[in-house]
């Protein structure tokens, strides 16, 4: 149901709509756009402060220019709610029945005004240079615009397309979004550069965009829709590169979120009043026992460098940040460097802790082999993995098939507090490779320790059985005990459980001995099946009669929900019970 039947943005279902409206009548979409975004990230979560902060470019450009004909790409494309709004999909955002349907990043399969599925940063120059190549090449006429922002000049790959963008001698506009944030404070050297352009009003003579070749026009205040017209106005149809670099603030409009830019940057579910999470986390978590442990480390002397690309919100690393400000470096949406830059620390001496979320570690794929793995430097990584729901751009199941085919990493897969601190413990003191630590999801659970040391992995038999042999990977061990319930219960069958420990090393000793006595083993891991935990599992027995079972993620790009992933892929313990209970 509509909430909002009086909005002037009820009148608009395409952008050219809006090019008969006032100044007046588009200031106040500019509002009713605030309030929707407000009212669909408080009831279900999502990006506040980006969209708050572009609203006013956003109904410029499209003022002005003549989408899809003209052509932009956002960067990163969390911000562009406002952008959909005015191309269809306002009813995603008027209606709470329908706010689902409407996914939180660009998507080509909703709007034919959205050109790319984007949820990863510092692409937008690159992909629109491509598109400006073509278009000159098939001789045709449009804007491509490349909007860049919420810190995505510190991702080396943003450099690369404007260093290449600068020669393109034709129709190219960069609109640099600068509102002084990343998801956390922006990093790094250009932003030195972006505040003396912001305080000189463009005129500071080191102006990185000209040293490169381009074009530049600078607006102070990026929040004013006559100044944004106007600016938008000048450099339609330009004939060649130009940056377009403009000051917005980031949360506008909404008092909290201008405060606190970090946390409002994305929200989860929250009270629009106070700002409050609606299900604050109150329990301890894993974050909590990492944190404590490299604490302890550092307080004993150990050179711990904590290091992240710009996501410290996601494993609390602003409290470690507070007590070892010389300890952590953030280095921006800078995940390539992030390795590469541990690989020297670890090379000196110092003990680097590399926090990562698997979406993003993907992008430094070359890193991780070329500079870490390959000079066997003992970097350690936490990474923050699974199957998830939501957008299909920020899958986190691909981690263990991508970091398990680089040779000399040990990835190691821990199931409780206790072998987690134990598994860190020994990451931090040996001295032989890299180590990652796929960091356990859900509620911090206590249990055993049986080694000490992982320079040989040894399976652990959580439980004795006959018949099945259940091997439960990293958090899917709880998974694993309670199929073998099911197993137990419904079928009169007790599996064996195992806990591997590592996604990398195989206990061929342990492996042979299950084969000889049990007639099905099943592998269930928190990730995609292809090039998985599983198949390694399988391709050990491979010469063998022994039926090996595996359970985990498809290989294929998802938008539903986690609750929905788990049912399709029969990650639940009735299914797994009852797909086992076929071959019994």
């Amino acid at each position: 149901m509509n909430q909002h039947p009086e909005f002037l943005l009820n009148q608009v279902n395409q952008p050219q709509d809006i090019k008969n409206f006032t100044l007046e009548q588009l200031k106040q979409l500019a509002n009713e756009m605030r309030q929707l975004v407000l009212e669909k990230d408080a009831a279900i979560g999502g990006h506040v402060g980006p969209n708050l902060g572009i609203m006013e470019t956003t109904l410029a450009f499209h003022y002005v220019f003549d989408s899809p004909k003209d052509k932009i790409v956002w960067d990163v494309s969390h911000l562009a709610y406002g952008h959909k709004m005015l191309t269809g999909r306002k009813n995603g955002f008027l209606d709470p029945e329908q706010y689902d349907e409407v996914s939180g990043y660009t998507s080509p399969d909703e709007s034919e005004h959205d050109f790319y599925t984007i949820g990863h940063t510092s692409t937008s120059v690159s992909l629109a240079v491509g598109m400006t190549k073509a278009r000159d090449l098939l001789n045709q006429k449009e804007n491509i615009i490349a909007l860049i922002g919420d810190g995505s000049l510190s991702g080396g790959m943003a450099f690369e397309a404007l260093n290449n963008g600068a020669t393109l001698n034709s129709n190219f506009i960069v609109i640099v979004n600068d509102n002084q944030m990343s998801i956390d404070e922006n990093q790094g050297g250009i932003y030195q550069g972006l505040a003396k352009l912001r305080e000189t009003n463009g005129t500071d003579p080191n102006n990185p965009f000209i040293a490169m070749g381009y074009d530049y026009k600078y607006v102070a205040d990026g929040n004013n829709l006559a100044d944004m017209i106007d600016a938008f106005k000048s450099i339609k149809d330009i004939d060649h590169p130009i940056v377009l670099h403009i000051n917005t603030l980031k949360g506008k409009g909404y008092k909290l979120a201008e405060e606190n830019k970090m946390a409002f940057h994305w929200r989860a579910a929250f009270n629009l009043e106070t700002g409050e999470l609606l299900n604050p986390q109150t329990q301890e978590t894993y974050n909590d026992v990492i944190l404590d442990q490299l604490d302890q480390k550092v307080a004993a002397g150990m050179p711990i460098v904590a290091i992240t690309a710009a996501i410290p919100g996601s494993f609390n690393l602003k409290k470690f940040e507070a007590k070892h400000p010389t300890n952590y470096v953030d280095v921006g949406i800078a995940e390539q460097h992030s390795i590469a830059f541990a690989t020297g620390l670890a090379k000196r001496g110092a003990r680097p802790v590399v926090f990562q979320s698997s979406t993003f570690l993907q992008r430094a794929y070359d890193q991780l082999s070329h500079d870490m793995a390959l000079n066997e430097q003992p970097v350690v990584l936490i990474v923050d993995g699974g199957i998830n729901g939501g957008s299909r751009t920020h899958l986190g199941m691909f981690d263990i098939p991508y970091l398990t085919s680089i040779p000399n990493i040990e990835y190691l897969a821990p199931t409780n507090k206790e072998e987690l601190q134990s598994m860190l413990d020994w990451a931090l003191t040996q001295s032989d490779k890299p180590v990652v630590i796929r960091k356990p999801s859900g509620p911090v659970y206590s249990g055993a320790v049986t080694q000490n040391s992982y320079d040989e992995i040894s399976y652990d038999i959580v439980q004795e059985g006959s018949k099945i042999a259940l091997i439960g990977l990293g958090d899917f061990l709880d998974l694993a005990k309670k199929a073998a319930q099911q197993l137990e219960d419904c079928f009169g069958v007790k599996p064996t459980i195992i806990n591997p420990k590592s996604a990398t090393s195989l206990d061929a000793k342990l492996l042979n001995q299950i084969a000889k006595t049990h007639q099905v083993i099943a592998t269930l891991e928190n990730g995609s099946l292809s090039g998985g935990f599983g198949e390694k599992i399988a391709h050990f027995f491979a010469t063998s009669n022994t039926k090996v079972l595996l359970f985990g993620a498809q290989k294929q790009f998802t938008d539903c929900s986690k609750d929905q992933l788990l049912s399709q892929n029969h990650l639940t313990a009735e299914l797994i019970a009852k797909d086992i209970s076929s071959y019994l």
